[in-house]
């Protein structure tokens, strides 16, 4: 099984798309601002090329996390990694794992599961970091529940495009 570096790059660009919307104005651009105590003549001050190419690279990183997360086939192949026959052909170990792919290697390979593992990623990771952070920065409930529903949905779509094309 190999990581698709192709379907990795797409779904960085979810985090950007989703945040485009997320954040507008006319959903919860103003809400957001806000809560988080920002104006608009306070953002209007940053780099944009430089903050979205580095959001580009940070969803990327993210991707190939999301790819562990929703793939459970990875999860085989790290219990195995070690045999130096893995990846030798005629092997013992590398017919057995050929033959788990054969029969096993599409299984909950949808977006719906994808979807699934990425939204509950959003709730047990982002909202307990989100969570720590916003509450040692006096933020209140409205700004944490902001950000995690973006990073809810936006980890679930990631999950759902990685786990049912790559």
């Amino acid at each position: 099984m190999e990581f698709n570096f192709l379907i990795a790059a797409v779904a960085a660009l979810i985090p950007l798309v989703t945040g485009f919307i997320w954040y507008n104005p006319k959903v919860f651009g103003t809400a957001w601002m806000k809560a988080s105590g920002l104006t608009e003549e306070s953002l209007k001050g940053g780099n944009m090329a430089l903050i979205f190419l580095l959001t580009y690279v940070f969803s990327f990183m993210l991707a190939t996390m999301v790819n562990i997360l929703v793939i459970h086939q990875f999860g085989f192949f790290s219990t195995l990694m070690n045999d130096p026959d893995l990846l030798v052909e005629g092997t013992e170990i590398n017919q057995y794992a050929n033959d788990f792919m054969t029969r096993y290697g599409q299984n909950f390979r949808t977006f719906k599961h994808g979807l699934f593992h990425g939204v509950i990623a959003g709730l047990f990771f982002a909202l307990p970091i989100l969570g720590v952070n916003a509450l040692f920065e006096r933020k209140g409930f409205k700004y944490i529940a902001i950000n995690v529903g973006y990073w809810a949905i936006t980890l679930g779509l990631m999950g759902g495009v990685i786990c049912q094309f790559a």
